[in-house]
């Protein structure tokens, strides 16, 4: 098989991801929830998949009609942003008009934050909350707190997505990755649990996603407040 055809069928894994929000945005609209949900943590594995490929098989080489960040930006947008914004709105979590704050808050903050030329940092981090409100909205429906608790969780994350706070990406953050990792892929599994028994308020998934999104959402700044220490060289 031709460096062509592997790196090609990479921007078609990536492509599924425009399938599945799709898919996602149907149950939505049909208010299955645990359906929608189940749709985007496929999608959001699908995310931390492709990734690594394309870089492994240099699509931007071997492949270079297909712009693969371009395409990814696109359909990062519709399972981390606009279906999960759909979802809060429609979800009666936030009654009359704290919904329209929300959706109209995540929606047109995330637009900018997307288009950001400095949304990554030296060691391949965020700069800012990378608008990852699918974890959000899926610890919000798993948790199901008032909803001036939520329009506080947005507030504060969608400020913080145009500060110089650091949050980490679980693949491509080398530091602290041998944890990162792991957690990641334990937020996926949780959330594809909640999501699979129906957000049933009992639970162990909801402690598992608590966990592992503190972690997520921390592991950057801690990073900035601990500095790395400097291998010594040798004399």
């Amino acid at each position: 098989m031709s460096g062509f055809v592997k790196a090609y069928l990479v921007h078609l894994l990536t492509a599924t991801g425009a399938v599945f929000a799709m898919l996602a945005m149907l149950a939505a609209v049909d208010q299955k929830w645990d359906l929608m949900f189940l749709w985007l943590v496929v999608a959001f594995a699908v995310d931390g998949i492709d990734g690594p490929l394309a870089r492994h098989f240099d699509v931007r080489h071997n492949a270079p009609q297909i712009d693969g960040s371009l395409l990814d930006l696109i359909i990062d947008y519709l399972t981390y942003v606009f279906v999960p914004a759909y979802a809060l709105f429609k979800s009666g979590l936030l009654p009359g008009w704290t919904g329209w704050i929300v959706i109209i808050v995540i929606t047109f903050a995330s637009a900018l934050y997307f288009a950001d030329t400095r949304m990554k940092t030296k060691d391949n981090s965020f700069s800012g909350f990378p608008a990852c409100w699918n974890m959000v909205a899926i610890t919000m429906f798993a948790l199901a707190p008032g909803f001036w608790t939520i329009l506080a969780v947005v507030a504060v994350l969608a400020g913080a997505m145009f500060t110089p706070l650091k949050f980490v990406h679980p693949v491509r953050t080398e530091r602290w990755r041998t944890l990162t990792l792991p957690v990641a892929l334990a937020w996926t599994f949780f959330a594809g649990w909640a999501a699979w028994v129906d957000f049933h308020p009992q639970s162990w998934a909801h402690w598992g996603l608590i966990v592992t999104s503190v972690y997520l959402l921390t592991a950057g700044i801690l990073q900035q407040l601990i500095p790395a220490r400097q291998s010594r060289r040798n004399n």
